[in-house]
């Protein structure tokens, strides 16, 4: 009896011994492997190349805002996007009313001129701010090819009751992205985000949830996206009409020269 418990003690000794980082080493490497395959995959859907260097795109559509799950306003919208970071979003049938973005600077234009806007005294600005920082093409052709990237594969979850592969991507500034993706078409499904409330140190989660895809121009494109805010909804647009590489004049998107009513894309 004495011998076998020398012996149990010496090869308890010899697993003590080993590098503890070599299994998870190797098992995190096939991770982050499939991981990027499910990314691949998804980015090979969305369009490939087309999507990657789709420099702009005008769109028309028709935007909702909620309040308790009940619709409270919809309406129009116009939209200008220009990779990276401008977008000009006009409002009303009549497009007198525009938001404009240009990188982490927004303006409003009426016909009275135009007009800063401050995220510190708008809560609604300040999410659309964080939402753009978090936007889709944002993590997919800017983030992937920065350095200290992590991509998580976290196995299978469920979208609105539809089975998923749950990806998470974490860049080097600890910000991340979970991309929840159908395993059959590889599209996503939804992206969430969370971040920290500056007011109450609460963490915010917001989740958008992507559907009715048709491929435009080589670009698979969703023509609706549902916006959750701690489980709330909060918004939802539809896409009438949208096209590609439309190359819009770069006044449209400078403040000092913008102005209400431009003539529409091509």
């Amino acid at each position: 009896m004495r011998i076998f418990i020398v012996l149990c003690l010496c090869v308890a000794g010899l697993y003590g011994q080993q590098d503890p980082s070599a299994k998870p080493a190797i098992t995190g490497q096939s991770n982050q492997q499939k991981a990027r395959t499910v990314i691949d995959d998804m980015i090979q859907a969305l369009g490939g190349q087309a999507y990657l260097t789709a420099q702009d795109y005008y769109a028309e559509g028709r935007s909702g805002s909620f309040h308790n799950e009940s619709l409270v306003g919809s309406g129009l919208y116009y939209r200008f996007w220009k990779w990276p970071d401008k977008d000009r979003i006009e409002l009303t049938k009549q497009r007198d009313i525009v938001q404009l973005y240009v990188g982490e600077l927004a303006y409003e234009i009426t016909y009275k001129g135009v007009r800063p806007q401050d995220p510190q005294k708008d809560e609604k600005l300040r999410q659309a701010l964080i939402r753009r920082h978090y936007n889709l093409e944002v993590v997919l052709r800017q983030w992937l090819t920065e350095p200290g990237i992590l991509l998580l594969d976290e196995g299978p979850g469920i979208s609105e009751g539809h089975l998923a592969e749950k990806i998470t991507i974490i860049n080097s500034k600890n910000e991340s992205v979970t991309l929840l993706v159908d395993p059959t078409t590889h599209l996503p499904l939804e992206k969430r985000f969370s971040t920290r409330d500056p007011r109450y140190r609460d963490r915010d989660e917001e989740i958008t949830i992507y559907g009715d895809w048709k491929v435009i121009q080589g670009v698979n494109t969703p023509r609706m996206t549902v916006i959750k805010r701690n489980g709330e909804t909060i918004s939802q647009q539809i896409i009438l009409n949208m096209t590609y590489n439309n190359h819009p004049a770069d006044s449209l998107f400078d403040p000092a020269v913008a102005k209400i009513n431009p003539v529409k894309a091509q």
